[in-house]
């Protein structure tokens, strides 16, 4: 029977650069859509001397509710910020598609280089040939 498989061993600076080099992109990830965001109305300094003052009625609390927010902390000023801010979760089919051929196109590689491996594996074990 053949040898027994070893994989190849990665130095420890290449392990240091991969790490590195993956949180960064984690960090840009998570970073790009803070700084890309365009603001959709005026600053709110601006528009707050305008305003009625802001009650927890005007946001649409009830009292159960408002009794939560000021055990966080929160009065309806600061408040108001986070109950007004909707989430959105419209899809824009573009970005859809292009994620999704991204997603399967790594998918695709990585069972490219996954079978060339194992059929080296397979190769060295019981000495059969590659094609």
């Amino acid at each position: 029977m053949a040898n027994k498989y070893q994989p190849p061993k990665q130095k420890f600076w290449g392990q240091v650069v991969d790490s590195l080099f993956l949180l960064v992109l984690v960090y840009i990830s998570l970073l790009l859509p803070l700084l890309l965001r365009t603001p959709e109305h005026a600053p709110e300094a601006e528009t707050a001397k305008a305003e009625a003052p802001v009650t927890w009625q005007s946001l649409g609390q009830n009292s159960t509710m408002q009794a939560q927010w000021e055990k966080l902390g929160y009065d309806p000023e600061k408040a108001k910020p986070i109950i007004t801010n909707k989430f959105d979760y419209s899809i824009d089919p573009l970005w859809l598609l292009i994620t999704v051929a991204v997603i399967v196109g790594y998918f695709v590689f990585v069972l490219r280089i996954s079978e060339k491996e194992y059929r080296q594996v397979i190769a060295e074990k019981f000495g059969g040939n590659t094609p």
